[in-house]
């Protein structure tokens, strides 16, 4: 028989089924504590440890004075950008296209399945595009998807909609790890980047969670030439003391 949850859970379970579905969007205001106490008939307290506990999840943000929205899960997580690359591209003010290599259904093995968290054999949905920045290509997208998280994943055109901009419409993203290193490309992959022999590589592996769990894992190259990543933080509390411009490094050599 299982036990029956907490009455603050079931309010945290509730207001995150509504951030997945969508009916609670990114910067969506969430129900006061006084509006959850006359609409849920909880008390005072559950309703505070519900929004605190979603506070310090990051599903949401309690702004003093003003009320608790739902956080941007779909840019960035706590230090690392998360950014569709299409977005990413049109934000410098250039053209995004794409090409699809591959689009289809497999069972989980090795890397994937460990990166997963699921058991050898499970579906996931194995995607792999091209991205092109001014018809140039900039990137190299490997991406696994777990099947029964995004189920209609076939069924998408990602040279219309990018798969980053799919999966963020299927749910919100809770989590993203990233490790990002040099290594040197193979064959394919220096074709499909238009890149010389002996040119490296920057390579992006990412993984995403969403409702507690990993979702898709993903490697991403670009052409070392071509391609930086920049970042800036800010530790919370405090006020951004410099621009949003990123300083470029050949401006500062001597």
């Amino acid at each position: 028989m299982n036990a029956v949850k907490p009455r603050y859970q079931q309010l945290k379970d509730l207001i995150i089924h509504r951030i997945s579905t969508g009916e609670l969007q990114p910067s969506d205001r969430v129900p006061s504590e006084y509006e959850l106490v006359e609409a849920m008939s909880v008390s005072r307290m559950t309703a505070n440890r519900a929004l605190r506990e979603l506070n310090d999840e990051g599903y949401v943000k309690r702004i003093a004075g003003r009320g608790t929205f739902v956080s941007d899960f779909r840019s960035q997580s706590h230090l690392l950008e998360v950014q569709n690359i299409a977005d990413e591209i049109a934000g410098r003010g250039h053209s995004h296209s794409c090409t699809v290599i591959r689009q289809s259904r497999q069972h989980a093995r090795g890397e994937v399945a460990r990166a997963l968290h699921v058991e050898q054999g499970t579906d996931v949905f194995h995607l792999q595009l091209v991205h092109h920045e001014n018809a140039m290509p900039i990137q190299v997208e490997d991406r696994h998807v777990l099947a029964s998280f995004a189920p209609d994943c076939l069924e998408q055109d990602f040279e219309a909609v990018t798969p980053s901009a799919y999966l963020t419409a299927v749910a919100p993203l809770q989590e993203a790890e990233q490790i990002v290193r040099a290594a040197m490309p193979n064959g394919a992959i220096r074709a499909q980047l238009k890149i010389d022999e002996g040119e490296p590589v920057l390579v992006v592996i990412r993984r995403t969670w969403s409702k507690g769990r990993p979702v898709t894992f993903a490697r991403l190259q670009h052409p070392g030439s071509r391609y930086e990543m920049t970042g800036h933080y800010t530790p919370p509390g405090r006020p951004r003391s410099t621009s949003a411009d990123v300083v470029q490094l050949e401006q500062l050599k001597q």
